[in-house]
């Protein structure tokens, strides 16, 4: 499962192109403030507060370089642009990360604070990211389903965080750039992805198709003239048009040379380091990954052997201990929920999981942010089939969604391939990892950090890692009953953690096959043919993300570990929880750094 997490968009791949005189006043001004070095001063209060003030102005200038981030952030000045992509303003984003990295380095870290230490590491990494995006990466050049100008409208419209009328002038106003973003897109689209070149077609069709549903509707309900309302319509109809012209570029595009989407091992490793922010390398998170799938299959077999009897009478237990594991958990799978009942049954779950976590005081729930489960929009869908939207933070007051992906249309044998991967038992695991104490949990969490650089730079590994960790600490902690069936259906959803690490560095810098990814999914992690499927569809979608479930579960245990050996009986979970929370989506190592800190010196 993924998160939709709006702050983790970033590089745009696209930019609005009436942005031209804006970036050349946005130029002179972060030439004199990424020049200006801080006063000298003793005072490190003062000085702190000048580093305060450079992060206000890099934020402000960050977001008028990335409009449609902001917006999906909370932040509004920028609602009216669509960004379209060109090289000029890929020359403006390099030159914003070369100015701010300058700007940092004028500071003198020992002056800095230790929160404000942290803020400056993860800008940096910020910048160098985007730079590798734009200069090594290329993404823009071989994905074209980077170039999807619906979701950012589609957001807009699903959002209260303003009257309707204000929302669907500036979505109009968009509206009208979109035949320019998608001839853009057009023009930079070189050798794609066979498999990318796919998705951007039916997502960009299906996108567009639910927009025009949904937008009519709207102005139908709005208090906008008559005059208005013609006018949006003529620049959706363009839009429409404009998206049907980029959906025939795409589908009459001569690709003999393709590019593969695999990184391989080079790019691959910059990116992991950039995107994850781990201490250790790929190369040592995927040995790790090996050792843990060893031990989950060891506490796997020893489980199963004990429920065989109770499944299966006196029938011989299998010799291969995988096919061992794997007749009693298909077994157990048949325990689910009917197709129509899926999303209802985890709307009813998440006040029980909510319960627990009050009751066995493991960390403190804001009653005034409700989660809301919804079936995922059109716009969302095509490569995981649950995730969270989680307002930024700058609209804290706005609506926490579950999107729960829809089994309408789907024949009854595929449907009952994905009811049996989420069964009775796993789906409590998934919501654990979606809502409740996970991601939903932790980005409330990371909304009400005091560091806005921590809350909109939120790091994946951290997030994702958080969810994972979830999982095992609410079973460590009673919950399920300590039922022999939900910790080995604990044990199988924590293998496929453990085998999307294994997958994704596999199969982008090994060359791992289809058949082979396949066998490792279904064999060894006893997936579902339907959720194996869908997992080789998604890494050859996306590369390094998958790798971040395990990095972070990894990371966080680890420190757990570590804060108990220093604290001894004076250990408390829900103060660590609520501490390693308190520092927004920082990444682990960074959070770890300071979580030690502050332990050693109290001691």
């Amino acid at each position: 499962m993924t998160t939709k997490r709006n702050h983790l968009h970033l590089l745009p791949e696209i930019i609005y192109s009436v942005m031209k005189k804006a970036f050349t006043f946005l130029s002179i001004i972060l030439l004199m403030n990424a020049c200006n070095t801080p006063p000298a001063t003793t005072d490190n209060t003062e000085y702190n507060k000048n580093f305060d003030d450079y992060k206000n102005r890099f934020v402000e200038q960050m977001w008028a370089m990335y409009p449609m981030w902001a917006t999906e952030t909370g932040y509004h000045k920028y609602d009216s642009l669509l960004e379209i992509n060109n090289a000029d303003y890929r020359n403006h984003i390099i030159q914003f990360v070369n100015q701010h990295l300058d700007s940092l380095q004028s500071f003198d870290s020992t002056k800095l604070s230790d929160l404000n230490k942290m803020d400056a590491a993860i800008i940096n990494n910020f910048l160098q990211l985007n730079k590798f995006n734009i200069e090594e990466l290329k993404a823009w050049q071989w994905n074209p389903s980077s170039y999807n100008a619906s979701g950012n409208i589609s957001y807009m419209l699903s959002e209260n965080y303003e009257p309707l009328e204000n929302r669907i002038r500036n979505i109009g106003k968009k509206l009208e750039q979109v035949p320019a973003y998608y001839q853009a897109a057009k023009e930079n689209i070189q050798n794609p992805s066979p498999e990318h070149l796919q998705l951007a077609i039916e997502q960009n069709k299906g996108g567009f198709e639910s927009l025009q549903t949904t937008l009519k509707d709207s102005l139908g309900e709005s208090t906008l003239s008559t005059d208005e309302k013609t006018n949006i319509v003529t620049y959706l109809n363009k839009a429409i048009a404009a998206v049907e012209d980029y959906v025939s570029f795409l589908k009459n595009l001569k690709n003999e040379n393709g590019r593969s989407f695999r990184l391989g091992s080079e790019l691959y490793a910059k990116k992991f380091n950039l995107e994850i922010e781990s201490s250790y390398s790929y190369e040592q998170i995927y040995d790790s990954a090996m050792q843990r799938k060893n031990y989950l299959h060891i506490q796997m077999a020893t489980i199963a052997t004990k429920l065989w009897s109770k499944y299966f009478g006196n029938t011989p237990l299998p010799e291969d201990t995988l096919a061992l594991i794997s007749k009693v958990i298909d077994t157990i799978s048949t325990n689910h929920v009917k197709p129509d009942e899926f999303q209802t049954t985890i709307e009813k779950q998440i006040p029980e999981l909510e319960k627990f976590v009050t009751d066995h005081n493991l960390i403190y729930l804001d009653p005034s942010k409700p989660l809301k489960v919804r079936k995922e929009p059109a716009y969302m869908a095509g490569v995981a089939g649950a995730s969270i939207s989680a307002p930024g933070p700058y609209d804290k007051n706005g609506n926490t969604y579950y999107n729960v992906g829809s089994l309408a249309g789907w024949d009854a044998q595929r449907a009952e391939s994905y009811l049996r991967e989420y069964n009775n038992y796993t789906l409590q695991i998934l919501n654990i990892h979606e809502a409740v104490p996970g991601h939903y949990t932790q980005l409330v969490y990371s909304n009400n950090s005091p560091s806005i650089i921590k809350a909109i730079l939120g790091n994946g590994a951290m997030v994702e890692g958080w969810a994972v960790y979830g999982e095992l600490m609410m079973l460590e902690n009673g919950y399920g009953n300590n039922e022999p069936e939900m910790w080995l259906m604990y044990y199988k959803w924590n293998l496929r953690t453990v085998c999307n690490t294994l997958l994704d560095v596999s199969v982008h810098t090994r060359n791992m096959t289809h058949d082979e990814a396949m066998h490792l999914l279904t064999k060894e992690a006893f997936q579902q043919n339907a959720e194996a499927e869908g997992k080789w569809r998604r890494v050859m979608l996306t590369n390094v993300q998958l790798t971040s479930y395990y990095t972070g579960f990894k990371e966080i245990c680890d420190l757990r570990e570590e804060c108990k050996k220093i604290q001894g009986n004076k250990f408390d979970l829900k103060k660590f929880h609520e501490k390693f929370l308190s520092f927004g989506s920082a990444p682990v190592k960074l959070i770890r750094a300071q979580m030690l800190s502050d332990l050693k010196q109290q001691k």
